[in-house]
């Protein structure tokens, strides 16, 4: 039976993916060999950008309906005060995120022309 994991530790378990790509792209690790690779890694960060507005306005939504509730308390300050900056700095979120995953297609098309004319590397490690 699958377990039910709650939005912050997908979150948190799509930080920790996020963290071994970046182990994974240093190029000491000598995991990249091909351009095609390059390409592979850029699709699929911009599917991940595609998706993450939605994330942001789901939140937002989440936090206005938190705020009709009056249950919302704060250290300091108003509470209504604070679910407006978290909501319009998701609001940026999302505009930033539909920016990346612009920029991301960009070098997604820059990277879909090339091709490797060099030495194939050697598989003798991969038997």
């Amino acid at each position: 039976m699958p377990t039910h994991l709650t939005p912050g530790a997908l979150a948190n378990k799509a930080a920790e993916a996020v963290r071994s790509l970046n182990h994974a792209t240093q190029s000491a690790k000598g995991e990249l060999t091909y351009p095609g690779d390059a390409y592979d890694v850029v699709a699929s960060l911009k599917t991940l950008t595609q998706r993450l507005p939605q994330t942001f306005q789901q939140l937002a939504f989440f936090l206005e309906a938190l705020g009709e509730t009056d249950a919302v308390t704060a250290d300091h300050g108003a509470p209504d005060e604070h679910l407006a900056e978290a909501r319009s700095a998701l609001a940026s979120c999302s505009l930033i995120a539909q920016t990346l995953t612009e920029h991301l297609d960009r070098a997604h098309n820059a990277l879909s022309p090339l091709g490797w004319s060099g030495p194939l590397p050697d598989t003798a490690d991969d038997l």
